[in-house]
């Protein structure tokens, strides 16, 4: 089974009320059980019996993370779509908003590039750029914050 389609199957788990997810494939089957705080998980290939269990409980945090990045304070305009986030529309043009641009509701923030069709991102609310939470070119997920306006 491809690795990322194992993470985000393990995330899915960890994210959700569900506790035990097993799925079988051509290539293999995969069991992610979680409890207790910890989640385990096993894999069998089809020739094969069994597979050793992994366990992919984080470790514990012992302190407060500093290297976690503070909630953001304002209104966070989050990607509609999966895609390749734009600044710009072309790779020469100057941004669309910077940080400290003025925007009102309706102007066009930012593209998002979605099967070979660039989709104009806009301001769902009016006031300043306080934070860009996206590089130039980055892949994007559905619902991942793109800018912080307030």
């Amino acid at each position: 089974m491809d690795l990322r389609k194992l993470k985000t199957l393990i995330d899915l788990v960890s994210d959700s009320n569900v506790s035990e997810l097993e799925i079988t494939e051509a290539e293999g089957k995969v069991r992610i059980v979680k409890g207790g705080g910890a989640m385990v998980y096993q894999a069998a290939q089809p020739a094969m019996v069994a597979a050793p269990v992994v366990d992919v409980t984080p470790a514990p945090i012992v302190a407060a993370a500093p290297a976690a990045p503070a909630a953001p304070t304002g209104h966070v305009v989050k990607s509609p779509m999966v895609g390749t986030f734009y600044r710009s529309s072309s790779p020469g043009a100057k941004s669309f908003v910077e940080v400290g641009s003025q925007v009102k509701e309706g102007d066009t923030i930012c593209i998002i590039e979605a099967m070979k069709i660039l989709n104009e991102i806009e301001a769902d609310k009016a006031g300043t750029v306080v934070q860009m939470l996206c590089e130039n070119g980055q892949a994007v997920e559905y619902g991942q914050p793109l800018y912080v306006i307030e």
